[in-house]
């Protein structure tokens, strides 16, 4: 009797340590399954590295832990490396989307797995999932603003495209002498439907580049003041993330400012196409602003990078000839 008791005790003992533990050693197996899966990703591996990631993220399949939400991130690469690879191959990004958004669940920031799903919905020629999956990014009102200027821009981008394919043709755009000068006169295309669509499209990129605009930081109302050189590693980081989503935006501003002068000049408009080509040119000049800001912040980061390498090439040779 003693003996069968103390047989209980013991597994009864044993079940209560290994369910305590047991999320300890899915950490460790998980963490193994990464480090090996990443090995196998370097190499080229990519069935094998889908495998041990997999692997990893069945063991938190909610992603609520560290080593799950890194699982998550790698196998969706891993299916995207390996649609890449092989285009015809669909399902594998149909996979990593899936992956991809799982991903996303738990970190709405996670600006790197939502530009690989804009990715992936264009090169499977899905426009419509394109747009729906941009639209809602950019009205996604808790994550940072820069991200949402990102959205904004691409979708307003679009919209210069269609208008451009329509303002920027030998039927449009028509070169003739204006005071000894060869000059652009921009004149109707000649299907009235054609006309429509570029208004449209001018109108619809208008609106969805000034949201973006609108999302700009206080930062970017005093760019002279931001000196490169006081700026630490991180805050250089940092601010070119914030400043590169907005130096684009002000570069569609401009074109499509550039774009409602056109109109305007089909029109027979000229008080409003000289207006509006007024106002293009101080958009590029604030474009032209936060470019070279944007352009002085990365020389400086670049030449760090380039000095850290340079010492650390001295410190090796020196090392050596001990």
């Amino acid at each position: 009797m003693r003996s069968s008791r103390l047989g209980i005790f013991v597994l009864l003992t044993l079940a209560v340590f290994l369910t305590t533990n047991c999320g300890y050693y899915n950490k460790v197996m998980a963490r193994k399954n990464l480090v090996d899966g990443s090995i196998a990703y370097k190499e080229r591996k990519f069935e094998v590295a889908e495998d041990l990631f997999r692997r990893a993220a069945a063991r938190d399949p909610e992603g609520e832990t560290l080593e799950g939400k890194t699982a998550q991130v790698f196998l969706a690469r891993t299916l995207h490396s390996r649609f890449i690879g092989n285009r015809s191959n669909t399902e594998l990004a149909e996979q990593a989307i899936t992956e991809y958004k799982k991903a996303l669940a738990n970190d709405k920031n996670d600006q790197s797995s939502y530009k690989a799903v804009a990715s992936l919905y264009e090169n499977l020629k899905k426009p419509d999932e394109w747009k729906a999956w941009v639209t809602a990014r950019a009205n996604t009102a808790d994550i940072r603003p820069e991200f949402r200027a990102e959205a904004y821009t691409a979708l307003a981008a679009k919209q210069n495209t269609c208008a451009s394919e329509i303002s920027d043709t030998p039927a449009t755009k028509k070169t003739v002498q204006r005071d000894g000068k060869d000059v652009f006169e921009y004149v109707k295309p000649a299907d009235p439907a054609e006309l429509a669509k570029l208004r449209a499209c001018i109108d619809e990129g208008t609106k969805l580049i000034e949201q973006a605009i609108a999302l700009e930081p206080d930062a970017l109302k005093n760019l002279a003041a931001m000196n490169p050189k006081a700026m630490s590693d991180s805050e250089l980081k940092a601010t070119l993330e914030v400043l590169k989503p907005f130096e684009s935006a002000r570069s569609y501003r401009a074109s499509l400012i550039i774009q409602r002068s056109r109109l305007a000049e089909m029109d027979g408009n000229t008080a409003e196409r000289d207006r509006l080509k007024n106002e293009a040119d101080q958009a590029k000049e604030a474009f032209s602003t936060l470019a070279d800001k944007v352009k002085d912040l990365q020389n400086e980061v670049d030449a760090r990078r380039a000095a850290a390498e340079e010492a650390e090439n001295a410190n090796k040779k020196a090392n050596a000839n001990k």
